[in-house]
């Protein structure tokens, strides 16, 4: 499906296979196999490290420390649930997809329809620029460190930079060692990849679902406000039942969609919620300015990833809402009153907005992002006078 070709790229490159095709395999290939466990063995031993070093700064009383991995830790964290979840919730996932592709338009005609090109233009560009933005986040950091040897210590020759990693971390050995050290940086830079590729394949794949569900919304609300009643109720009758129908697919869509993706966006949000605060106090005790570049395009990404979920979830509620209002400009005068009467309950159900969730606790919208930016403050502030204190 061309909603998902990006998605199931990243998704390849940590050994996943989000989803299984009627006509496809079901048996998962050794080397994809190969490569999941060696990416969640490989993270797993990456943040014991990172929870070693965080005891020791905070029995150390060095909490600039302690906030710089607790940011790296939570990044971790959402990347790694994001991508569990995916393969824990694969036939879930299939089952979704196989629904997608009956209800997709098959033919030329029916893609100009549904207005296919004008949807997947929009989800393609915004999958695009989302994954650059977490490539070159992801990639900033890995090579930081080594960048810097290579141009403060052998380029322009002004100070020592020694051996230092990408993120810090604390083993009951010397990995200082050339040998460790090496493969200690491998291993880190491996585990930011496997990090990163799961937040941007679940984000896209939640980018590409929606934009689907939102085409399907739109179209059904063209349908229905297009369509010209005449006084045949049994022809007006059975243009409802089908316009009824196919509501009830697009709701189950969503059910199965906030099912798999309600608890990931649940731990994203509030994970985020301290990963910004974290990383917006980080930028104001006095960093350099080349760490400050760093900080401030992990903070955007941050942002950025938290606006595109409100975003895409605000698309939903607005499509789904906007059915009842395309129903009410039909023209249902010219209807039989039976019809007028059935038309009503039609109206009254998509007015109880279908939401993106992040479980029972949260419905997705754009005035998400207001509320988790007020409590990230909160906690800013807070940190800042234990800071100054």
């Amino acid at each position: 499906m061309k909603f998902m070709k990006y998605a199931v790229f990243f998704y390849k490159s940590v050994g996943i296979e989000p989803y299984t095709k009627v006509s496809g395999p079901k048996k998962i290939s050794l080397w994809s196999n190969l490569l999941f466990w060696a990416n969640v063995i490989n993270l797993s031993v990456i943040v014991v490290g990172e929870f070693l070093h965080l005891g020791i700064a905070l029995y150390s009383g060095k909490l600039i420390d302690a906030v710089t991995v607790l940011s790296y830790i939570g990044f971790v964290f959402v990347g790694m649930s994001k991508m569990l979840f995916i393969w824990w919730k694969k036939p879930d996932l299939s089952d979704m997809v196989q629904e997608l592709e009956h209800i997709y338009p098959q033919t030329k005609d029916q893609e100009k329809v549904y207005r296919l090109d004008s949807y997947l233009r929009s989800c393609s560009r915004i999958s695009i620029t989302y994954a650059l933005l977490y490539s070159v986040l992801i990639w900033t950091f890995n090579l930081f460190s080594t960048m810097q040897f290579l141009v403060y210590e052998l380029w322009l020759n002004i100070r020592v930079v020694g051996l230092s990693l990408p993120y810090p971390v604390y083993f009951p050995w010397n990995w200082e060692a050339p040998w460790s050290y090496y493969l200690l940086l491998f291993c880190q830079n491996f585990a930011g990849h496997t990090s990163a590729s799961g937040q941007i394949s679940t984000d896209l794949l939640l980018c590409a679902v929606a934009t689907q569900v939102t085409m399907h919304f739109d179209h059904l609300a063209r349908v229905v406000e297009n369509h010209r009643l005449g006084e045949d109720w049994s022809e007006n009758s059975r243009f409802l039942a089908e316009a009824v129908r196919y509501h009830q697919r697009i709701l189950r869509l969503m059910d199965v969609l906030n099912d798999i993706f309600g608890i990931p966006l649940l731990l994203n949000f509030m994970v985020s919620t301290f990963v910004i605060c974290f990383v917006g106090f980080q930028m104001t005790v006095g960093v350099p300015p080349d760490i400050m570049v760093k900080l401030s395009l992990f903070l955007f990404s941050s942002l950025s990833q938290v606006y595109l979920i409100c975003h895409y979830g605000q698309l939903i509620a607005d499509a789904s809402s906007g059915l009842s209002i395309a129903a009410y400009k039909q023209n249902w005068t010219d209807a039989d009153v039976r019809y007028r009467r059935a038309l009503v309950f039609f109206i009254a159900r998509p007015q109880r907005t279908t939401f993106l969730k992040a479980t029972i606790f949260m419905n997705i919208t754009r005035a998400s992002m207001t509320d988790l930016l007020q409590i990230s403050y909160k906690f800013f502030a807070l940190l800042r006078t234990m800071y100054i204190k």
